[in-house]
């Protein structure tokens, strides 16, 4: 087991691609880096999140301009975590769109995410020093809303709490896409630092009757039809359950974190182990889900230092 910190050992680029999805509709795809994509509409784009940093959001815009010249007007965001947001001052002044308990959250810990977060992958923070601050959004809805692109109905829509209290997704019910955020990883380590790991596995039963025909998922390839888009969620749901009852066995024996880390590793090394990010994500996802199991209701608020003297003591 590697005791390199996070992912500060991950130099490897990766180029992300375009993907069309359907008529105006793109994902923008990577390895295993955070996906993005934008749908073009009448007169302007709207961009669903934007990156980490301002300087790879303009590799990502001079892109987008290979498909369309009209401007990025609109951001939705589907959740807030830096690496996801951070990059929005490369459009200007779009008008920003999020759950209201997305607000909530920036609002609670939203420097501290960025601090901890630069720590933990520091190169996909490149250009960092660009960043004016964090990202607010200008609209805000509860539960869900549609934003009509000229003919197309996009609903924004936050199905319940998971990988933190506001995810939303971006639903396009004419073609049948489905903008899923980090609630659905494909076949990447499922980050559950912040998360709400039993209200998770409701949530992705909601986000499965939606009936998706294409997704794009946090993180890996775009699922191109309803088989692939339920096996993504699946077993995104394998990953918390698996989490969930081995950190729960440890939980009822008594045992310290550092020996449920040691058991949940166990248990699901064998069928996650191979995933982009598992080693990153697993000590951050323990410590979450002893914390959930021992009665910690509300995520406790990463800082870089806690991350860095929590890897310490689970992998000294």
């Amino acid at each position: 087991m590697t005791s390199t910190f996070a992912s500060a050992s991950d130099l490897h680029e990766q180029k992300p691609q375009l993907v069309e999805l359907a008529a105006n509709v793109y994902g923008y795809i990577s390895e295993f880096d955070p996906n993005c994509g934008f749908i073009v509409g009448d007169d302007a784009v709207l961009a669903i999140d934007t990156r980490a940093t301002p300087k790879l959001a303009r590799d990502w815009i001079a892109d987008i301009r290979t498909v369309t010249d009209k401007p990025v007007r609109h951001v939705f965001l589907t959740h807030y975590h830096a690496v996801r947001v951070l990059g929005v001052a490369a459009f200007g002044t779009p008008t920003i769109f999020a759950s209201r308990a997305t607000l909530d959250w920036i609002n609670q810990r939203g420097q501290a995410d960025f601090e901890s977060e630069v720590g933990r992958f520091p190169r996909l923070f490149e250009g960092v020093e660009e960043v004016p601050g964090l990202t607010y959004p200008h609209v805000t809805f509860e539960h869900e809303m549609s934003f009509w692109f000229g003919q197309r109905e996009i609903r924004m829509m936050h199905l319940g709490r998971g990988h933190s209290n506001g995810d939303s997704v971006c639903w396009l019910p004419d073609c049948g896409v489905l903008f899923a955020g980090d609630l659905v990883e494909n076949h990447c380590g499922v980050y559950t630092g912040d998360a709400y790991l039993r209200d998770w596995i409701v949530t992705l039963g909601h986000l499965r009757a939606l009936g998706a025909s294409t997704m794009v998922p946090g993180r890996g390839a775009a699922l191109r039809s309803p088989e692939a888009v339920h096996g993504a969620i699946d077993s995104t749901r394998d990953f918390i359950t698996t989490l969930l009852e081995s950190v729960g066995a440890g939980v009822r024996d008594g045992l310290d974190l550092k020996a449920c880390h040691a058991l949940a590793d166990a248990a699901m090394r064998p069928k996650f182990g191979a995933w982009p990010i598992y080693q990153h994500v697993l000590a951050f996802d323990v410590s979450r889900a002893y914390d959930e199991l021992t009665g910690i209701e509300q995520p406790r608020v990463w800082t870089a230092e806690r991350d860095q003297t929590l890897w310490t003591a689970l992998h000294q």
